[in-house]
């Protein structure tokens, strides 16, 4: 796993490593940001980007991204999707298992309406996976190879599962114990994390703010080569992207 350097065009290295856990949500990409000096992550106001090149983009620039988004698509359908997620709900298990979505094929990107993203979809496509379609193709149209040694596909619960000692959480994060259980988790094992998850952002609901933290909890162990690859030996896409979820 390579991981781009913090250097910043031609000066001096910065003190500190800027991270980032972003997510999708109402108005762009909800950020939650931090600084990792040493051992220590000092977490940051979270924000929202109208774009995800606004985050790409962003300066000092991130050194490492972990996107709660697919980086890597199939061409044609596949039953259980790319082979990342049918790992990653193995390693889930049910009922968490049922978090993970299969993105859409390429193809049913270009679709405009519902009925034709279903089709070229192989018939299947759920009102959640067509209402981040845009999102979903934003990432397919930003994401080149390289960007991949800075931007990490993550996914939340998977997240939410190594915070909480490799096991999986009892409760969805939609429901009131849902929420509790992963607010107390974060607020156990990340110091300094109610900068984030208590932030009151237009639009933003809470589970997003949960989900954006665990993501940067990610981010610091990304930084720290501290992570596994789920799976262990990714697919490559047409386009030469690793399909692959990082935890």
């Amino acid at each position: 796993m390579t991981i781009s350097g913090a250097r910043q065009g031609r000066g001096s290295p910065l003190p500190y490593q800027p991270l980032a856990g972003v997510v999708p949500g109402p108005g762009g990409w909800l950020a939650a940001t931090a600084k990792l000096q040493g051992i220590t992550m000092s977490p940051e106001d979270p924000k929202v980007f109208p774009t995800l090149l606004d985050v790409l983009d962003y300066k000092p620039a991130f050194r490492v991204i972990a996107l709660f988004a697919a980086v890597g698509l199939a061409d044609a359908p596949v039953s259980g999707g790319r082979r990342c997620d049918r790992s990653a709900r193995q390693v889930l298990g049910w009922p968490r298992s049922g978090s993970v979505m299969s993105p859409p094929t390429r193809p049913a990107l270009g679709c405009s309406n519902y009925r034709e993203a279903v089709e070229a979809n192989g018939g299947h496509l759920s009102p959640i996976s067509w209402s981040l379609l845009p999102r979903v193709a934003e990432v397919d149209n930003d994401i080149a190879p390289y960007w991949q040694r800075t931007v990490f596909e993550v996914h939340a619960e998977l997240s939410f599962y190594q915070l909480n000692d490799d096991s999986p959480l009892q409760f969805p994060k939609h429901a009131s114990e849902g929420h509790d259980e992963r607010r107390d988790l974060l607020k156990r094992r990340f110091p300094g994390v109610e900068r984030i998850i208590d932030a009151r952002i237009k639009r933003v609901r809470a589970a997003h703010l949960l989900d954006a933290a665990a993501c940067l909890w990610t981010a610091r162990r990304i930084a720290a080569r501290a992570v596994s690859r789920i799976p262990e030996d990714p697919e490559w896409d047409s386009q030469g992207l690793r399909m692959e979820i990082v935890r």
